[in-house]
């Protein structure tokens, strides 16, 4: 039997392992942590009791992934949970915008622009698999479904800023665009913003903002389960550096890395051209996060009820006080008033908290490798559309960039992207090679390949797929 082995068990690394053992190869995985998942991990940071998302938290990607859905995940454990609406986003004059799965609904709530919002976002809504499978892929390759795409159209590239100033009327309907094209980590000024803050818009309507009951850590172990049903193993608390790599590859047909490109070189060293090592030493990292989890007595306290109908909700107001933050992070600077999104995920699944207490999950984006405490920051924004929050903290934990980094080694200076999506980088993840390292049966599968970011292991269905073409030629 053929054998291989993957580097991480982050849900790429994951859905790779699952792709190889289904091809009827021997599949190990290995994990430095003690606790597999990567970026998809839950803990109780806080208090006793109290359960947090270590990373991801909410998953339209993963409810809405082309491959994940092929999976029979149910059997072994995941069950999504939905709130009333996938999205609210507070303003400034007590109102509260509130973005339903029913693009009817979204219709009305976006007034002068909600015929044109259905316009754009349903197609790719009722065809989202279809969708899904060409821009959850690399992006130099023919379309599978090429008419899905032209509706979607050259003008996704632009950016958030010239996409909200020539499409919406309404301030409403621009602030919810911001906190949808804030995902992107990118200056709204920059080509792609729009494309991402898209996307995300697509998903509401398509699949929904779920979480997984229990917290993220289900969606690891549902994969777990089923590559374990499939013959496959995972190790955990196995750091492998180059020493042990070079033991692994002897022994296997393909070795592939849900790791960071430094990481890769790092461990391959020498197995790499100078010319593929120097592109992926130059491969640029996104600006990172600054996150804190919190434990509550009581639910937020928000002004307006409609903000409890979500799990997400995306606090900074209009649109231009968004596009200000972000600016300030594409160019080296801690935001004064940062974008923060908030997930509240007890209102739906009281599970993860003792009765009648809560969790919530909030972080903003602050430059890479960034040492400023954004605590104050962050709650004074939450504070801002629920006053007396503070007053319900029993604890929190606070993760800056170095804390995300140490948790796992692939979120460089607190990038939980996989790397910043410039247009260049999305053409070219990491390199114009995308998978293949050049080094014959090693393959990169992590966030920093196409299709980037994102808990849908699209990264290595596509990397495991190229290496069982080419392993059969």
């Amino acid at each position: 039997m053929s054998r291989a082995c993957v580097i991480g068990s982050g849900p790429n690394g994951l859905a790779a392992a699952i792709v190889l053992a289904r091809a009827g190869m021997h599949v190990d995985v290995f994990e430095a942590e003690s606790v597999p998942g990567g970026g998809v991990r839950t803990f109780p940071l806080t208090l006793p009791g109290f359960l947090h998302d270590f990373g991801s938290a909410v998953h339209p990607f993963a409810a809405g992934s082309p491959f994940f859905s092929s999976l029979p995940l149910a059997d072994h454990g995941l069950e999504w949970i939905h709130g009333e609406a996938p999205l609210a986003h507070p303003l400034d004059d007590g109102s509260t915008v509130v973005l339903e799965r029913d693009l009817k609904h979204a219709e009305r709530a976006l007034g002068a622009d909600g015929k044109l919002w259905r316009g754009l976002m349903q197609p790719a809504a009722d065809d989202w698999m279809e969708f899904a499978e060409d821009t959850l892929g690399p992006a130099l390759r023919i379309p599978r479904h090429p008419l899905c795409m032209a509706r979607f159209g050259l003008s996704a590239i632009q950016s958030a800023q010239g996409f909200a100033k020539s499409h919406f009327v309404s301030p409403r309907t621009r602030a919810v665009f911001a906190g949808l094209a804030g995902h992107s980590f990118l200056s709204f000024d920059q080509p792609l913003s729009a494309t991402i803050g898209w996307m995300f818009g697509i998903t509401i309507h398509a699949v929904g903002w779920p979480i997984p009951r229990g917290g993220a850590q289900a969606i690891t172990q549902a994969l777990i389960g089923y590559l374990e049903s499939l013959g496959g193993t995972v190790h955990t608390s196995c750091r492998i550096d180059a020493a042990a790599f070079r033991e692994l590859e002897s022994k296997s047909d393909l070795v592939f890395f849900d790791t960071a490109p430094g990481q890769l070189v790092e461990i391959v060293g020498e197995r790499l051209s100078p010319k593929y090592k120097n592109e992926l030493e130059r491969f640029q990292r996104a600006p990172g996060a600054f996150k804190i989890d919190y434990a509550l007595s009581q639910p937020v306290p928000w002004r307006t009820p409609d903000c409890g109908r979500a799990i997400t909700v995306h606090l900074g107001g209009a649109f231009e006080e968004i596009a200000e933050s972000e600016f300030a992070v594409a160019h080296g600077r801690d935001a004064e008033r940062p974008f923060v999104l908030v997930a509240q995920p007890t209102l739906y699944d009281p599970s993860r908290a003792p009765e009648g207490k809560h969790v919530l999950w909030a972080y903003c984006h602050v430059p890479n490798g960034s040492t400023f405490d954004m605590t104050e920051r962050i709650e004074s924004q939450i504070e801002r559309f629920a006053p007396g929050f503070r007053d319900c903290i029993l604890a929190r934990h606070v993760s800056a960039p170095a804390a995300l980094e140490a948790m796992d080694v692939n979120l460089a200076g607190g990038d939980i992207s996989g790397g910043a999506m410039t247009l260049r980088q999305t053409l070219f993840r990491p390199t114009a090679s995308g998978y293949a390292t050049g080094a014959p049966k090693l393959y990169l599968c992590s966030a920093s390949t196409p299709p980037g970011g994102g808990v849908h292991g699209m990264c290595g269905y596509h990397a495991a797929g190229l290496a069982l073409r080419q392993l059969k030629k």
